[in-house]
């Protein structure tokens, strides 16, 4: 299967891209713009960012230089803590839309459930964001809305007065940290489950379990870990700024991991969480 015509059909309908490429800790400038479009220029048709990256100017120019057209590209970028509440989010919107250079984004989420600034406030700083994410979807200004870092409780709390269903729940979630809890939680309500850190910084590539399965499957441990997360069903966004990498992390097609060997990969317990925990995250 080529990456181009690999997709996720969201539940209302929309196609994503069902390999993504992150953008986190890419930095604005050069690498930042050299990396989106080396990833789109090597098939990738997912590009994820957040107004929190500080990169949104550099990978609309990355964009622009791949030469790829902005519709066949599925572009994420996500609402920050200090900016949840209704009118904070549409002026957040606004303000990504305008240095990403788009007049409209695929697909738009809230970055954490629970805002250290507004932690008191929660849950009506968090509903009222989902209300303006709503609002820019009823307007045709995004064609998806989701959120990141859920818990089954954060999700069941937006669920009781969500007028539109999240398409997507980005999560931690790499071998030696499933989540499994809040992963099958959001399957079981037709969310979509993205992974980020699906390699866990580097910590996945010398578990001796990916190592010897990547002798096994002719590939590099990063093949596996991320080809893990497709066989599980998620939606796994690799990040990397090196041409080589990115090529590597794309080529994960044309093999499957068995029965057996995923559920070894689930076992393993070795890594565990490595970013905040979504209720008390401290920014």
């Amino acid at each position: 299967m080529d990456i181009k015509n690999f997709y996720k059909t969201l539940s209302n309908g929309v196609k994503m891209p069902a390999l993504g490429y992150g953008t986190y800790k890419s930095p604005e400038g050069k690498l930042c713009v050299e990396g989106v479009a080396a990833a789109l220029q090597t098939g990738y048709r997912h590009i994820d960012t957040a107004s929190f990256y500080m990169n949104e100017k550099s990978v609309g120019e990355g964009i622009r230089l791949s030469g790829v057209k902005r519709n066949e590209i599925f572009l994420v970028t996500k609402v920050w803590n200090d900016d949840q509440g209704y009118d904070n989010a549409l002026r957040s919107f606004e303000e990504s839309a305008r240095r990403l250079g788009v007049d409209y984004i695929d697909m738009l989420l809230i970055h954490w459930p629970v805002a250290f600034r507004y932690r008191d406030e929660y849950p009506e700083r968090f509903l009222q964001t989902w209300k303006a994410f709503e609002k820019l979807y009823g307007q045709k200004a995004v064609r998806a809305i989701g959120v990141c870092n859920c818990l089954p409780h954060h999700l069941r709390t937006l669920l009781k007065t969500a007028e539109v269903k999240p398409a997507v729940n980005q999560i931690e979630l790499h071998i030696g940290y499933t989540q499994k809890e809040a992963a099958d939680y959001s399957v079981s309500e037709g969310i979509a489950v993205e992974a980020w850190s699906p390699v866990a910084k580097g910590k996945a590539l010398a578990l001796p379990e990916v190592r010897a399965l990547a002798d096994k499957y002719g590939r590099t441990p990063a093949q596996i870990a991320i080809r893990w997360c497709i066989d599980k069903g998620y939606v796994p966004l690799p990040k990397s700024v090196t041409p080589e990498r990115i090529k590597e992390n794309a080529d994960v097609f044309g093999f499957s991991l068995s029965a057996d060997d995923i559920a070894m990969l689930d076992a393993v317990s070795d890594i565990g969480r490595l970013g905040s925990y979504p209720d008390d995250c401290p920014f």
